[in-house]
């Protein structure tokens, strides 16, 4: 399993979603969001919608009656009912995913910076686990590095 650690440095979670997750889709993967808080929850699904003014992302909030048709599902846990293969971790709080993943993305911030380097430890002394670390660059783009 493949995890990627994605920094955000006053980058709004939700907009790093949409951003992520788009990319995800485009390569006809499904998604499962992952954020504990209704209203993060709510703000990831407007992000969404609104990614950009061409286009959306289609999605829904766990617990209707369509979750294994979105492409894009959020939930409070890491359960994928839509068959997702990538999980995004939106909130950063690591969980231990189910084995249905093939990529895991962990998006922290300044607050959840703890967390992240001790999931970073955890992976870092599991067989199978590939860790990357990724930043914005000046202009927005993700970079790999340290």
């Amino acid at each position: 399993m493949r995890v990627d650690f994605y920094q955000l440095a006053g980058l709004d979670p939700a907009k790093a979603t949409a951003q992520l997750a788009g990319k995800a889709v485009e390569a006809g993967l499904r998604v499962l969001v992952v954020d504990e808080d209704e209203a993060g929850r709510q703000s990831q699904s407007r992000a969404l919608w609104e990614q950009s003014p061409e286009g959306f992302l289609a999605n829904g909030i766990a617990g209707g009656a369509h979750d294994a048709r979105q492409p894009v599902l959020i939930a409070e846990e890491p359960t994928p009912a839509n068959g997702a293969t990538v999980l995004i971790l939106a909130d950063g709080h690591w969980r231990e995913p189910p084995a249905a993943y093939d990529r895991v993305m962990l998006l922290f911030d300044q607050e959840s910076l703890a967390g992240a380097r001790a999931a970073w430890r955890l992976l870092g002394e599991q067989d199978g686990a590939e860790r990357r670390f990724w930043k914005q660059d000046e202009r927005g783009r993700w970079v790999e590095g340290p």
